[in-house]
């Protein structure tokens, strides 16, 4: 009887995955954004609003995070692609990371009663267990997509089911954590949260992960000078993790900024926060189907382009509503870019590394995909100052509950619409210079 390392040591992929695997792999969107999102839109709001630590300082500790989330991915991604296993290159991480993952998202949300200083240091430790397991397990998962999808055909079909999964997993992490929060309390919502990314996660990893067998000369190790001579100088590349960079700036000032817009410029209970969360990931589940069927018809360059107008003119509609059902029908046609974004983003990212390849002759999926989460992560940090900046500068304070000075709901609705429309005009410059306008190499 073989045993488990060794039915894991021996799966290779040969030819195009079997749709059962397609499913199984894509299941790992789910857990991943889940805990990405709901760390995303709540973290700030639960640690300043709930627990009343000053908002500068969680902005401190949100930049601490940022940073050591984005030195980690490049290192990490430069590992992976270096380091041989009987395994695999993926494989190995993927299975050793996902337990302290799990563990770590969950003690976010339960911290001791301790007071303002203890809960920041409290936030730094285990958010960096968190940041660690994080990378480790993502962006080993991210770099298995463009080794096993090979053409932007492929690409395109089999990155729907794992943006469906994706946008269930944010629906649940964005739309259903304020339900979860209110009814359990944030331990119990952490709880649930957890136990349902353990799941998937383990399904997914047995399931659907799995290794080609590359050619030892084009997965063998390149220095790492070399590795960031030939990253920061494609001309591919850099507009695109700039734009890329751009776009999850919007993103995530978007969902830092939904909690508040509802509480406090439209006046409704916290867990409506559900209806406009859940109207635009909702909507992005079949317009990923759309923007899957641009991509094969067009390009990857083009369909971006496109994806990143809407998401853009739709989020200037948050200006304007007075209730939770008007903004939900602006989350409406804000999801119908989102799903374009959450689609087209990798698949872009493959066609550069396929492209890389060809000039280097190395399969390099975790560099580029490191680099791109290095720079990426950089949206936390503008995510925390643009928070801090606005909310401070509006004289929000926790302590006066709905009692805010009239200057918080002007300064709520700058932060979900305006600023997001600044990011995403610069994102679609940046995508408009990437140079590969062609669908295949």
């Amino acid at each position: 009887m073989t045993s488990l390392s060794e039915r894991l040591r021996d799966r290779r992929l040969d030819a195009a995955p079997r749709r059962a695997q397609t499913i199984a792999f894509g299941a790992s969107g789910f857990p991943t954004q889940l805990m990405s999102q709901t760390f995303s839109a709540f973290v700030v709001y639960f640690y300043v609003s709930h627990l009343a630590v000053p908002a500068a300082w969680v902005a401190v500790a949100m930049i601490a995070h940022g940073i050591l989330n984005a030195v980690l991915n490049p290192i990490v991604g430069a590992l992976s692609d270096r380091i041989r296993t009987p395994w695999g290159r993926r494989i190995p991480w993927i299975g050793l990371g996902i337990v302290p993952l799990v563990v770590a998202f969950a003690l976010v949300w339960m911290p001791p009663e301790l007071p303002a200083a203890g809960l920041i240091v409290w936030f730094l430790v285990v958010v960096a267990v968190y940041d660690v397991a994080f990378v480790v397990v993502v962006l080993n998962i991210s770099a298995l997509f463009p080794e096993i999808f090979r053409t932007t055909e492929e690409r395109a079909r089999g990155n729907v089911p794992r943006q469906i999964f994706a946008i269930l997993g944010m629906v649940l992490g964005t739309a259903g954590a304020p339900a979860l929060y209110s009814a359990l309390g944030w331990p119990g919502m952490a709880v649930v949260l957890a136990s349902v990314c353990l799941v998937l996660l383990v399904w997914s990893f047995f399931g659907g992960m799995i290794e080609r067998r590359v050619p030892e000369a084009s997965s063998e190790a390149m220095r790492w000078r070399d590795q960031l001579t030939y990253t920061f100088r494609n001309r591919a590349f850099v507009p695109y993790v700039l734009g890329s960079l751009c776009v999850q700036t919007a993103i995530a000032v978007i969902l830092a900024a939904v909690p508040f817009y509802v509480r406090y410029s439209l006046h409704a209970a916290e867990g409506e926060g559900s209806l406009l969360l859940g109207a635009i990931f909702v909507t992005a589940i079949p317009s990923i189907v759309l923007w899957s069927a641009v991509v094969r018809r067009t390009s990857p360059r083009t369909a971006l382009l496109w994806s990143v107008a809407v998401f853009g003119v739709a989020v200037l509609g948050f200006l304007a509503p007075s209730d939770v059902l008007g903004a939900a029908l602006v989350g409406v046609a804000v999801g119908v870019g989102v799903g374009g974004l959450l689609q087209l983003l990798e698949v872009v990212l493959a066609q550069i590394i396929d492209e890389d390849a060809v000039r280097t002759g190395h399969r390099r999926e975790g560099a580029y995909f490191g680099v791109n989460g290095f720079v990426v992560r950089g949206s936390v940090v503008l995510q925390a100052v643009v928070a801090a900046v606005v909310l401070t500068a509006s004289g929000f304070d926790a302590e006066l509950g709905d009692a805010q000075p009239d200057a918080v709901d002007g300064a709520i609705r700058l932060m979900l619409a305006v600023v997001p429309v600044g990011f995403t005009a610069l994102a679609w410059l940046c995508f408009w210079l990437y140079p590969i306008r062609t669908r295949d190499l």
